[in-house]
């Protein structure tokens, strides 16, 4: 098991080393995940045997050359029992409701309260037409947020939430961005929100913030929340920063920190979908996310490994190796 020997230096282990990411992972909670999905993915068609394992272009091997030259190591591959392959993006997103649905029962159950964190893009899309029952004892906080006006419908994840399923949500507690463009004064100001909401506990050996589930998409260039690769970002440790400003595009955003998405109970990636442009959808960033070898540096999602439940759809997992797809 992955988890069980991430054993890695320098940085890496400043990160994973923390109790609530490395020796807490929540192994029962992981495995129950496992298999709720594995049992709903009955339908899901035979892999072919002709699996490629990924290759490491020199771009890559450049940058993981310079990590390792800086003792920053590469991260093992996720585990194949945490990979679920389902036939198509309808079935990816009823999983991922699923997932949040038995994770907020969990929660409430055990304490009272749920704590989710959510991302932009094509997961805001899984979440859509639901109103579920639980959804007044829950606290929404944004995995990351562009620092602009919350109404902006074109550039707001929260706007595009509401649009999509918070507005039917009834009783949902969302912790939501001031709406200026300061991104280090929206970072602050977010994670001052965060440490005073009395539904976000706190890990107190790491300082972290432990959310009951962690959604998380990655881009093709292995981005998580808003921690890109060669960026200093990705390699904040420890519980001081809960919320990071960052200024790499126009308007600036904010984002989680790694820690943070890492110290949730349970984290779900998701990744399906087709397109003219993509007819293989996200197939060459999840081979490089799950089993590519990667550092935190070259490609952000691969600190995710040892933690996470993957869902694929089959076009995403086109390329990932046979130890992967022929379960």
């Amino acid at each position: 098991h992955v988890r069980a020997a991430l054993a890695m230096k320098s940085v890496v282990i400043a990160l994973l080393a923390l109790p609530s990411v490395a020796t807490a992972f929540i192994p029962s909670a992981l495995h129950s995940r496992k298999m709720t999905i594995a049992g709903r993915a009955s339908t899901r068609a035979a892999a072919t045997a002709e699996g490629t394992t990924s290759e490491v272009d020199d771009a890559v091997e450049e940058k993981l050359a310079a990590a390792l030259a800086e003792d920053i190591m590469a991260v093992p591959p996720a585990d194949a029992s945490s990979v679920f392959v389902l036939p198509d993006a309808t079935a990816v997103g009823v999983s991922v409701f699923d997932c949040v649905d038995e994770a907020a029962e969990a929660a409430i159950a055990e304490k009272g309260h749920f704590l989710l964190g959510i991302p932009g893009g094509s997961i805001l899309k899984m979440l859509a037409g639901t109103a579920p029952s639980w959804a007044s004892k829950t606290t929404v906080a944004y995995v990351n947020h562009k620092c602009v006006d919350m109404g902006d419908e074109k550039l707001a994840t929260h706007a595009k939430a509401c649009k999509l399923f918070l507005d039917d949500w009834e009783g949902i507690n969302v912790i939501t961005l001031g709406g200026s463009g300061d991104s280090a004064a929206e970072a602050a100001s977010y994670e001052k929100a965060m440490r005073d909401d009395s539904n976000i506990p706190t890990d107190p050996e790491t300082g972290l913030p432990v959310f009951d589930m962690m959604l998380v998409g990655v881009g093709d260039d292995g981005h998580v929340g808003s921690l890109y690769p060669d960026r200093d970002e990705v390699l904040v440790s420890g519980g001081d920063q809960w919320v990071l400003p960052v200024d790499m595009k126009t308007p600036g955003s904010i984002t989680l920190s790694l820690p943070v998405m890492a110290g949730a109970k349970e984290v779900v990636i998701a990744a399906c979908g087709v397109s003219d442009k993509y007819p293989q959808g996200k197939s060459a960033g999840m081979v490089r996310a799950i089993e590519g070898l990667e550092t935190l540096v070259s490609f952000p999602a691969s600190g995710l490994r040892g933690k996470s439940v993957w869902i694929l759809d089959e076009a995403a997992a086109s390329k990932l190796s046979p130890a992967y797809t022929s379960k």
